[in-house]
């Protein structure tokens, strides 16, 4: 714990994550997933957050907050690099994502853009000892704060490295914490059957030099992988990041982009993933879509 946190503000504190974490759920209306509420109220946030004063991300910028570990258990994002823009994304919207993918103890969930770690904490303790959480950051400076943060949870292994080649290896949920204009290929096809992803589909926020570093429009989308098909559920806008590692397709993006200001996310039902198209689809490639009958 931060040093300047004395013995006695411990119990506050902790009394303190206990509220946050029924606000987060609350928020979302699953306030009655216990382990979920379980893991909000256990992770210390503050430590993933680098050494105090944190920033608050604000209107037109970010403001430094004071060293009290308590400002930081609200539905806000703290700068984990504030001059790129990269925050501790919202608790609330996170909130929601993680109690979609449903994980259990012994299952093995790969967090693609794990930032300092924080999100990956929790899902840590939901899949529990006899889990397994490969967490991937394509930012070096990042993934090294991600494995000392992380170093006392056992059943998670940091990797520096492009998430789009990850998992390696079968996974019963793959997290994706930046915005992407397509699936890449481990995180559809290294599903196991009943598995879930989730991630932001979206289009980056382009100027003359190209992407700023954020997305433009985003929703954040669930596909489950049935016995012969890919199951879709679009979950609500969000704002994320844009993906570092991510690059080409502007006529993609353009073309998603008019998706998103035509409407109709809500109505997606499956995933078509190297199949020819067959049915009404909200946004198409070649080689996938997103398609309005389940």
């Amino acid at each position: 714990m931060i040093a300047t946190v004395t013995t006695m503000n411990q119990e506050a504190l902790a009394n303190c994550r206990k509220e946050f974490a029924y606000r987060m759920l609350s928020k979302e209306g699953v306030q009655d997933d216990e382990a979920l509420l379980q893991a909000y109220a256990t992770v210390p946030r503050e430590r993933f957050l680098g050494p105090p004063p944190w920033k608050m991300a604000a209107w037109g910028g970010y403001v430094d907050t004071s060293e009290d570990p308590s400002l930081v258990y609200q539905d806000a994002l703290f700068a984990l690099q504030h001059e790129r823009r990269i925050n501790n994304g919202s608790p609330s919207l996170h909130a929601r994502g993680i109690h979609k993918l449903a994980l259990r103890h012994g299952k093995t969930v790969c967090h693609v853009g794990a930032g300092s770690g924080y999100y990956t904490a929790i899902m840590s303790l939901l899949v529990g000892e006899e889990g397994h959480v490969i967490a991937i950051e394509f930012d070096g400076e990042l993934a090294a704060r991600a494995e000392e943060n992380l170093r006392e949870y056992h059943n998670v292994h940091v990797v520096h490295d492009d998430g789009s080649g990850w998992p390696r290896e079968p996974a019963d949920a793959v997290y994706v914490s930046f915005a992407i204009h397509r699936p890449a290929e481990p995180w559809v096809e290294r599903l196991t059957i009943g598995g879930q992803l989730i991630l932001p589909l979206g289009v980056p926020d382009v100027d003359a030099a190209g992407p700023t570093g954020l997305a433009s429009l985003a929703g954040f989308f669930l596909f489950r992988h049935e016995d012969h098909a890919y199951a879709a559920e679009y979950l609500g806008p969000v704002s994320f990041v844009w993906g570092e590692a991510v690059k080409g397709g502007f006529d993609g993006y353009r073309r998603l982009e008019a998706a998103f200001h035509t409407g109709g996310a809500d109505k997606v039902r499956a995933l078509r993933w190297k199949t020819e198209r067959q049915g009404r689809e909200w946004y198409s490639e070649a080689d996938w879509g997103l398609v309005f009958d389940a």
